[in-house]
């Protein structure tokens, strides 16, 4: 009786993300765990709409800010190493550049997106995505490694204080990546690679070129004009510690079972990087490089971009995951909201 149910629940549950897929014409990828059992895997549209190609569940999509969690983590883990510190300037750091950058602005506080800086991509400002945003005031050729984006970091007065507010800053977690590259003497790029995706086991994860994607990728598309249209030209040609890395629904779920079994970095540094350190709304908190459900233990990763939709959500304590991502600028929306109501009510746990 018990399998029954668990089967019919499965069934239910594929038969109402179906339905959301074929009502939004969603294009992505869907994964649903549960302790140790998958659930839920399950693909839907096309990866490259030019050559019909149908994306699969094992097909790498970008997803733009989550990789905020994988910068955070590389940063942590040279902190725990004695490169950086919580309290480290990043002054002390960048030396000359970036003179507009408060000289107190800390490590922690661009972490939890505490410090003030100007954003060089403000999405406080009503900016259009699917605008072309990045083509000044350097095209998106030419941001493939972390010095290029000083051009686009500098001149932005600060907002406020250093750790007087919450404000979502882009910039702050590429000027992270800049602070790292230079304590590690590694550049980016391979930070993150062999201080998270290689302890994490994520095979399928890297951060590739938006002019030179590998047959398992998949394009991100954007409607303009009635026409969908690839994202290349919106976004940087490689991404950084703001955004821009490709994955899988499966290394996702690896990176969750990984972080919190202290695999990245230690325990201790886990329970402090998911400590909040802001109540940005009823619903969310944000710790360091995480938000953080508004109450309980669950912990996110979002992103959003041109051509872009992601939400991963994983309980510790439950081991409960999902995942929903989409190579369409608001795709994976009407789905994640669906499983996170389906599967976060009291009657659902």
């Amino acid at each position: 009786m018990v399998a029954d149910g668990y089967s019919s629940t499965v069934e239910s549950l594929e038969a109402e993300v179906d339905r959301i897929a074929a009502e939004t014409g969603f294009s992505g990828v869907v994964r649903v765990d549960r302790g140790n059992e998958m659930e839920l895997a399950k693909a839907y549209g096309m990866a490259h709409r030019g050559l019909q190609i149908a994306n699969t569940v094992d097909t790498q999509f970008a997803v733009a800010s989550a990789v905020k969690g994988l910068t955070a983590l590389t940063v942590v883990s040279l902190i725990d190493d004695g490169s950086l510190d919580l309290s480290t300037t990043a002054r002390s750091v960048l030396g000359t550049d970036l003179p507009m950058i408060d000289n107190a602005v800390t490590v922690e506080q661009l972490l939890s997106h505490r410090s003030g800086i100007g954003d060089y991509l403000d999405e406080d400002s009503g900016l259009d995505i699917a605008d072309y945003p990045m083509t000044v005031p350097v095209p998106v050729q030419e941001l493939a490694t972390t010095e290029q984006y000083l051009a686009v970091l500098d001149g932005h007065p600060t907002k406020f204080a250093p750790g007087e507010q919450f404000s979502y800053c882009n910039g702050g977690f590429v000027v992270l990546a800049l602070i790292a590259e230079r304590v590690s003497g590694v550049p980016f790029h391979d930070l993150v690679h062999r201080r998270v995706c290689e302890p994490a086991r994520m095979v399928e994860t890297a951060f590739l070129r938006s002019d030179d994607l590998p047959g398992r990728a998949a394009l991100g598309y954007v409607e303009i004009d009635g026409a969908w249209r690839s994202n290349v030209f919106h976004l940087p040609v490689r991404g950084n510690g703001d955004g821009g890395i490709y994955t899988t629904v499966s290394d996702v779920r690896r990176l969750w079972l990984a972080f919190f079994d202290g695999q990245i970095v230690p325990s201790r540094w886990v329970a402090e990087m998911v400590r909040p350190r802001s109540d940005v709304s009823e619903k969310a908190r944000y710790g360091l490089g995480f938000w953080l459900d508004g109450v309980g233990n669950a912990v996110r990763l979002e992103g959003y971009d041109a051509g872009v939709s992601f939400r991963g959500w994983h309980d510790p304590v439950t081991l409960m995951t999902h995942t929903v991502i989409s190579n369409t600028t608001d795709g994976a929306w009407p789905v994640t909201r669906h499983l996170y109501d389906r599967l976060t009510a009291p009657s659902a746990a």
